[in-house]
């Protein structure tokens, strides 16, 4: 009889071991999604928010202050070469898919008969600015005229010939539209410009006779 009662109490120890085991296999195996999870999302944030863009990367010199602007106030962009004329296709993908990549807003820049923007507007449902560059013929009026001169239905955002800064400034007020702590830093920024004017105006002042 002693015998027969001690083989239940030998039996029941191996499983109770091997309980704890099994519990903690799943909860492994249950972080890993969730650390996918965070990467996904991590991305996600990171995302360029403003695409600018040219047909050539000797227009880089006249973009770039609207990269710089963008930096200023801390929006993330992305640039590239899409050029209407030389890679038409490569155009029509990016135009009609920079909505579903996370991009709000394009700046193209183009010179000479400067279709980029306007092909750009008509392919994708963003808003679109366009900068004039200026070349050696014409001083750039035929870049703005090229791109300003859009039809009713398709239009483009068009600054000055070469104010590539605006485009940047003009692309930070579309977002800021929906984003409280970029309109914050604009605030700030206009704040900054009209006191930098009144700075001039007291010196252009003291040039008055009293």
């Amino acid at each position: 009889m002693s015998e027969s009662r001690k083989q239940p109490e030998s039996r029941k120890q191996p499983d109770s071991r091997k309980q704890p085991e099994s519990r903690r296999t799943p909860r492994r195996t249950k972080s890993e999604p969730r650390t996918k999870a965070r990467r996904v999302a991590e991305e996600e944030v990171v995302s360029p928010r403003v695409s600018i863009v040219m047909g050539s990367d000797s227009d880089w010199p006249t973009m770039e202050p609207a990269a710089a602007v963008l930096k200023d106030f801390g929006v993330l962009f992305e640039a590239d070469v899409v050029s209407a004329h030389r890679m038409p296709e490569q155009m029509v993908e990016f135009g009609r898919a920079a909505h579903e990549r996370g991009i709000r807003v394009i700046i193209a820049g183009a010179g000479g008969a400067a279709h980029l923007p306007g092909m750009l507007a008509a392919l994708t449902p963003l808003p679109v600015i366009g900068v004039p560059v200026p070349l050696a013929h014409l001083e750039g009026m035929d870049s703005l005229l090229s791109i300003v001169q859009m039809p009713g239905g398709v239009p483009v955002a068009t600054v000055g010939i070469g104010n590539a800064r605006n485009a940047g400034l003009l692309a930070v007020r579309i977002l800021a539209a929906g984003d409280p702590a970029l309109t914050e830093k604009m605030l700030a920024f206009q704040e900054d410009l009209r006191a930098s004017a009144q700075a001039k105006g007291e010196r252009v002042r003291l040039h008055g006779q009293s």
